[in-house]
């Protein structure tokens, strides 16, 4: 059958590749299955509730839920009638939903727990549009609306009025709405048609080259476009869709899952690399010394060139003594790792890559479907910095300013009722300005190199890219988080958020004592090791892009305090209003003033 609006990838799957673990999560202990039949069931149910609520054609419905089944059920429910989904993060606060529920005209919200429902009886107390009433809940909760409430409806009708409203769905018709994280102001609703996704799932598609008896592992959120098409694309090459539990226990699930292929984002990868490095600096004698062989090694590691003979046999043994073990703890049967939403440091792709974990680096964004390049599955065609090639279909040119403009199918229909911001997002000639600066490597590799609005000029007139430097800061084993500054300054500086876990296990090995995260940022031997760190990374740097001071905060900026969006970009005007006063004093501003 022709696939043309996202919800034929069930009937797709069904004729093709039927499954009895099409969607599995873990629930009460126990991993639970729904076949490709049982979701296309659940999905037909909640359309035809919905239609009995009224919802039809072009009708808003919101989902916020952490990633599990009921969300996909529902999310195919709402296509079938012609319905738009919007789905919201789970961590954002009461004032965004209330904002992107009004903005959106949303009649109707999904949620899956009691904390996200009473975040969402607080947004619409302003909303007089939306009450109780117009919510239902995943979880059974006593005296609240269950979800399985608009199922009941939808048993009460048959197939044939689901069909016929299926069949009035077209292919250019509104899919979703996502508002985006933004970094500034308010968010902006992205909207995508079913052409939208479904042009961008056949294009990537090609990456993908497992068989249908694969096993995915799904932990990102599904209002985060990357999953949610990856999760399309799953669905379309027949693989099994297992959710984690939730974050902590990822580790755990993968053990249990023994997945072949998941999507992270960089700071996920971070933090297993993190993880695993953490166990190598308890080690001790022989093992340790193995430990950081087998990683400098690893770090050396190039896809499209060989090391020779000598290296070669090296890193046999190291995969045999060490990374085995790093295999084990993600299952053991991980072919890909496909990797986007930020940049990915370099030194960490090699070191998966030689450690037979390939990262499939790609690119994209909400506006786009998202995918815009992905790295190959090939090593030879895999070239580490970059984000691979761009995929079929789309076109990708660099304006004289450096900046990344797209063309395709996956280009978005324009943001909700912004019709001004839709205009100045497209230039004269109908390309998509994505706001990132880039570069093709040899001719074919997309490379990322910055944000278009993040780079700043220096007092003495040198432009600064500061995602680069702010990668190599994180590389650092004592790093968790970093901010480049120094806007109209003399040199650039940084903000730099400590990783409190690797903090205290390196304290332990150099007998520092450790009194508290609030002292230990002050703490001479911290900042002496974190310096250490930043000097060697200065050398791969020119002059007027080198560190000359940092700072190290006490707090981990969090979603919560508003400084990191959902997707964990930083919010810079954020960071920099709160920490004003450190700021000031790295560049004596603050004598200035005195004076």
């Amino acid at each position: 059958m022709e696939i043309s609006r996202v919800f034929d990838l069930l009937e797709y799957q069904s004729e093709n590749y039927p499954k009895t673990d099409a969607v599995s999560a873990k629930i009460n202990g126990k991993w639970v299955k729904y076949s490709t039949q049982a979701v296309i069931e659940q999905s037909n149910l909640v359309a035809l509730g919905l239609l009995r609520l009224g919802i039809g054609k072009d009708d808003k419905v919101a989902i916020i839920s952490e990633s599990r089944p009921e969300w996909l059920f529902t999310d195919y429910g709402i296509q079938k009638t012609g319905a738009v989904s919007v789905p919201m993060y789970p961590t954002i606060t009461a004032e965004d939903y209330r904002y992107i529920l009004a903005d959106a005209g949303v009649k109707v919200v999904f949620v899956s727990t009691k904390l996200i429902y009473d975040k969402v009886m607080k947004a619409i107390e302003t909303i007089s549009e939306l009450s109780a009433s117009n919510i239902y809940i995943f979880d059974e909760v006593e005296n609240l609306q269950n979800w399985a409430k608009v199922k009941e409806l939808g048993s009460k009708d048959d197939l044939q009025t689901l069909d016929k409203t299926k069949a009035k769905v077209t292919p250019e018709d509104l899919f979703t709405i996502i508002y985006t994280s933004g970094t500034t102001g308010m968010p902006k609703g992205v909207m995508l048609t079913h052409n939208n996704v479904v042009s961008n799932v056949k294009a990537a598609i090609a990456a993908l080259i497992l068989d249908y008896n694969t096993r995915a592992m799904s932990f990102l959120p599904l209002c985060h476009i990357l999953e949610r098409t990856a999760t399309c694309a799953y669905m379309m090459n027949g693989y099994s869709i297992y959710f984690a539990e939730n974050m902590e226990k990822i580790g755990e699930n993968m053990k249990e899952v023994q997945p072949h292929i998941f999507v992270a984002v960089p700071r996920v990868l971070e933090k297993v690399y993190d993880k695993i490095m953490a166990k190598g600096y308890d080690l001790t004698g022989v093992a340790r010394k193995l430990f950081f062989w087998a990683v400098n090694l690893a770090a050396e590691y190039d896809t499209q060139k060989s090391k020779g003979f000598f290296y070669n046999i090296q890193l046999s043994i190291a995969n045999n003594l060490i990374f085995d073990k790093w295999r084990e703890a993600l299952g053991g049967n991980v072919k890909y790792i496909i990797c986007g939403s930020a940049a990915l440091n370099p030194r960490l792709s090699r070191i998966f890559w030689a450690a037979c974990l390939p990262i499939l680096e790609g690119y994209g964004m909400t506006e786009t479907s998202p995918v815009i390049t992905a790295g190959s599955p090939y090593k030879e065609d895999y070239c580490i910095g970059t984000t691979g090639r761009v995929v079929a279909n789309v076109q990708v040119k660099i304006a004289e300013d450096g900046e990344i403009l797209v063309k395709g199918p996956g280009v978005m229909k324009g943001y909700y009722n912004k019709p001004d911001q839709t205009a100045e997002t497209f230039d004269a000639d109908g390309w998509l300005k994505t706001g990132d600066i880039g570069e093709f490597v040899d001719g074919k590799y997309l490379k990322i190199t910055d944000r278009k609005k993040e780079i700043f000029k220096t007092s003495g007139g040198k432009y600064v890219a500061p995602q680069r430097l702010e990668n190599e800061l994180k590389s650092l084993s004592l790093v968790e988080q970093a901010m480049i500054i120094g806007e109209n300054q003399k040199y650039p500086a940084a903000f730099v958020v400590p990783n409190f876990d690797m903090m205290k296990s390196w304290c332990e090995q150099h007998n520092v004592p450790y009194t508290s995260d609030k002292e230990m940022v002050n703490n001479q031997q911290v900042i002496n090791k974190i310096q250490e760190g930043v000097n060697e990374i200065n050398e791969r740097f020119a002059q007027y892009e080198q560190i000359k001071q940092f700072r190290i905060l006490p707090d981990l900026w969090t979603i919560e305090s508003g400084e990191v969006t959902p997707t964990l970009k930083l919010k810079r005007k954020n960071i920099l209003a709160k920490h004003k006063a450190v700021h000031d004093e790295i560049f004596g501003l603050n004598e200035k003033k005195m004076k």
